[in-house]
């Protein structure tokens, strides 16, 4: 995992013997949980039997309150068995404090896990190499269910542990421990980088966009992840309410990203990738290269804007339905424009037109008899016009209710209108219909869904409200005083809508995370962005469109921009978006990749990018990259002649490859880091590919070749 924790460079015996601890004390938290679960689960069950005085409002509003806040505690603790125990800190004076997601103590009143908002467990987020305060290691506990899976240690004070200390960390901590260790020369000077510059990204102010350029193994995501917890810590009240949004390349780094924050990603955190960024929507599938580069281009937004457009229409002829029915084509453009002139969603403004097209039909029809046209005429008449079937058949297509799908699908499987509206990109973005969607199609489905609209009634005339509307009215009326008699109008986790559907519903609670992941409209504290360099123009639309504070993390290395509508610069992907609004950080260390498989990565990389430095590789590296021909190109049969690995082994192939051998593309491997790399055909690689798959090995290199190795790689193997 590029720059994450791994569980490598460590004593086996001393992984065992913590592996051994932590499950034990694991298993005790979890014992007293259910204990103090079952105790939660009767006393809210007794606030929701309905029992206690009256049906009058004060009434209801103490059951209310008190079935919510019952509900809410049950649910809390409910929603803390997965990710219970997630830390340990421990401070210089020997004092050891276990953090989780919700505090525990036993039947003492002993405490045995920290709550994370906790201040006694405040170090675990705000505490850095640079200022430890008390705190000499930080140990992260991965845990799947109830079984712990892994550790990794970051020593905060090195100094501040002995000899067996030292011997007893895991992970990260382990390797920077080895490294400072070395006190001459570059390598102390390197390990007082790693951790002055990691220091000032987590700490920077939240306002603003923050970008942390970094190359291969520098920490970037890690430093990220922290800065996301020590945001989140440092200024709650704001962060929250709205929650944080994390955006990752793909699943399966969103997946490690969830064990290794566990607080976060559970309690206030939404973790998506770009193809999931619109609920009810996951794409995995990427267009080719064309299609990604018509698709991703700012000049797409213009380009939905005129489709919808061409579903905005006036009859060239105006209407004319018999019986005294017409509109001319003057007032019907008249009508159009004044909808366009609202500038109000899409299918807001249907209402509008229709009802100006009804209202002239109904004008001209007591004309054509001769009957006065008065205010009673004016109420009944419209709506009488607008029950025909005749009458709506003809006015429904003039200005359809449209979905953001059915815009998108219309725009992109019309070849008519593509060259319409999108000349230049009209061959590369025509898509077979029915097609699944892309991650490409998302940004523009988002898009979409904002200029449709969401909001009001799409019919010009609604049918009174029924008695079960009229009592759901009445009800969120009642909910709202509930809220505001408990002085609750503020609490993000629940509104007067929620409060009124557990009045008629007593589904589960949901927390801010769950209630975001579900709203498309949703606006986040703050957005995490890894893999940054990858984003399009419309992506960075629609991630923006959920931060409107602009309060962002962005993480990404341009050397490693693999998609043709990626990013080249920050300043050329950004000040569109974020004019005078970001800044810039860079980590300049690579502490996980070894020297000898780094220096194959930088010859890479001045092939494609002359001008920009590889970050400073400070371990030496004890294998080095070796290169096996494949004369046959049974690539299937070589990758089984290799011997076992030690460890972790990623194989990268091309995308014509991948799936045949079991592999990796790189764009799936992009994030991701192993102890040992095998590359497939290198030389099929475009060079920045070639870069990325390079960098995913942290010892072993391998590269299996059956035509000649580009030559910046054959020369130093």
């Amino acid at each position: 995992m590029n720059g994450l924790p791994a569980t490598a460079g460590h004593s086996g015996d001393a992984l065992a013997e913590a592996l051994h601890t932590e499950q034990a004390r694991l298993t005790t938290l979890y014992a007293r949980l259910d204990t103090v679960r079952e105790r939660a689960h009767r006393t809210a069950d007794g606030a929701h039997d309905g029992t206690g005085p009256g049906g009058t409002h004060q009434a209801r509003l103490e059951r209310a309150v008190r079935a919510r806040e019952a509900a809410r505690h049950a649910a809390r603790l409910d929603a803390v068995e997965r990710g219970l125990c997630f830390g340990r800190l421990d401070e210089r004076d020997g004092t050891v404090h276990y953090i989780g997601r919700t505090g525990l103590t036993d039947e003492a009143y002993e405490p045995l896990l920290l709550d994370w908002r906790a201040p006694a467990a405040r170090p675990f987020y705000t505490a850095t190499p640079a200022d430890p305060g008390p705190v000499v290691r930080r140990r992260h506990l991965h845990t799947r269910g109830r079984t712990l899976t892994g550790l990794d240690d970051e020593a905060l004070d090195l100094a501040g542990l002995d000899d067996s200390g030292r011997r007893g960390l895991v992970g990260e901590a382990a390797l920077l421990a080895a490294l400072g260790r070395e006190r001459t020369g570059r390598m102390g000077s390197a390990v007082a980088t790693i951790q002055t510059e990691q220091d000032r990204v987590i700490r920077s102010p939240l306002r603003g966009a923050l970008v942390v350029q970094g190359g291969p193994g520098t920490g970037k995501t890690l430093t990220a992840l922290h800065r996301a917890a020590y945001l989140l810590f440092t200024h709650r009240a704001a962060l929250e309410r709205r929650g944080v949004l994390v955006i990752g390349p793909n699943p399966g780094f969103l997946r490690y990203i969830d064990e290794v924050l566990p607080a976060l990603g559970e309690a206030e955190a939404v973790l998506r990738t770009v193809g999931e960024l619109l609920p009810g929507i996951a794409a995995t599938g990427s267009d080719a290269p064309a299609a990604a580069v018509a698709k991703g281009g700012p000049w797409m937004a213009g380009v939905l804007r005129r489709a919808l457009a061409a579903h905005q229409s006036a009859p060239a002829d105006g209407l004319d339905l018999g019986e005294g029915l017409a509109v001319s084509a003057r007032a019907c453009a008249q009508a159009r424009d004044a909808a366009r002139g609202l500038r109000i969603p899409h299918n807001r403004a249907r209402a509008f037109y229709l009802r100006t097209l009804l209202d002239a039909l109904a004008i001209a029809q007591a004309l054509s008899l001769g009957r006065p046209y008065d205010e009673e005429e004016a109420h009944h008449a419209p709506r009488e016009l607008w029950a025909r079937a005749d009458v709506r058949a003809a006015l429904d297509p003039l200005w359809p209710r449209l979905t953001p799908q059915q815009l998108l699908e219309r725009l992109l499987g019309d070849v008519e209108l593509l060259a319409e509206v999108a000349p230049e990109h009209a061959a590369a973005l025509l898509r077979r219909p029915g097609s699944p969607w892309t991650a490409e199609d998302v940004p523009l489905l988002d898009e979409a869904a904002e200029l449709l609209g969401e909001d009001g009634p799409s019919a010009p005339y609604t049918a009174p409200a029924t008695a079960e509307e009229t009592d759901e009215e009445s009800e969120l009326a009642f909910a709202q005083g509930v809220l505001t008699i408990t002085g609750q109008t503020d609490d993000a986790l629940l509104d007067s809508a929620a409060l009124a559907e557990r009045f008629r519903d007593d589904g589960p609670y949901r927390s801010t995370a769950e209630r975001a992941a579900a709203d498309r409209t949703w606006a986040y504290g703050h957005v995490v962005v890894d893999e940054a360099q990858e984003l399009s123009a419309m992506a960075w639309r629609a991630v923006l469109r959920r931060v409107p504070s602009c309060s962002l993390t962005i993480v990404g290395d341009l050397a490693q921009t693999g998609s043709p509508a990626g990013a080249r610069s920050w300043a050329g992907m950004l000040d569109p978006h974020l004019p005078g609004r970001w800044r810039e950080e860079r980590l300049t260390v690579n502490y996980r990749t070894p020297e000898p498989i780094m220096a194959l990565a930088a010859a890479v990389l001045r092939t494609t990018e002359p001008g920009m430095r590889p970050p400073e590789s400070v371990r030496p590296g004890s294998e080095h990259p070796r290169a096996v021909p494949v004369p046959d190109g049974d690539f299937a049969a070589a990758l089984a002649r290799l011997p076992a690995a030690a460890g972790t082994t990623g194989v990268i192939a091309p995308d014509g490859l991948a799936e045949e051998l079991g592999a990796l593309t790189v764009t799936a491997a992009k994030g991701l880091e192993f102890d040992a790399v095998v590359v497939v055909d290198p030389a099929a690689l475009a060079p920045r590919d070639r870069y990325v798959a390079l960098t995913r090995a942290t010892r072993a290199l391998t590269l299996l070749h059956h035509r000649p190795l580009p030559p910046e790689l054959a020369e130093l193997l």
